[in-house]
């Protein structure tokens, strides 16, 4: 499964990061990232009201940002592409809390999940991939455990054969 992302939907249901940042949009992409590393899914993710010039798809590794030109919604967006599926549609999940967004994905046959929950998931993702990081860390030795080590590695290096 991938995943369709109304972007500017989802920024106020993640922590840390609001609608009014300059960087909002690179920081929830960065995110999204993360995301897709550990979960192992690709993610597209629309924000609209690019500026001029700037519309358009860019890709950052498994995510990519589609950036909606003035004048046009991610909302029409998300729908056109869902059309463009046609039956593939349904190997998507649409990650929005606009009803309007959710009844197309519906018929469309995609999944759907409201911003707060994906958020809600998306933190547990990022919970789950730190106490797995955790995990693979070996244990802190002690200052004593650490002489030790560099009484060793020194005799080692003193002497002639390195042994």
């Amino acid at each position: 499964m991938a995943y369709l992302i109304d972007g500017h939907n989802l920024i106020p249901h993640v922590p840390d990061l609001h609608l009014e940042d300059i960087d909002d949009e690179q920081a929830l992409i960065e995110l999204l990232q993360g995301f897709c590393r550990h979960s192992r899914k690709s993610v597209e993710v629309y924000f609209d009201n690019a500026p001029a010039g700037q519309a358009g798809k860019r890709r950052f590794g498994m995510v990519t940002a589609v950036f909606v030109r003035q004048g046009r919604t991610a909302d029409d967006a998300i729908r056109q592409r869902l059309e463009q599926l046609k039956g593939r549609a349904s190997e998507f999940i649409v990650v929005s809390s606009d009803h309007q967004v959710q009844n197309a994905a519906r018929v469309a046959r995609a999944d759907v999940i409201p911003s707060p929950a994906f958020a809600r998931q998306m933190k547990t993702f990022q919970q789950d991939a730190a106490n797995r990081t955790a995990e693979k860390q070996p244990p802190d030795l002690t200052d004593a455990e650490i002489d030790e080590w560099l009484q060793i590695f020194n005799n080692r290096r003193n002497h002639p054969n390195g042994q």
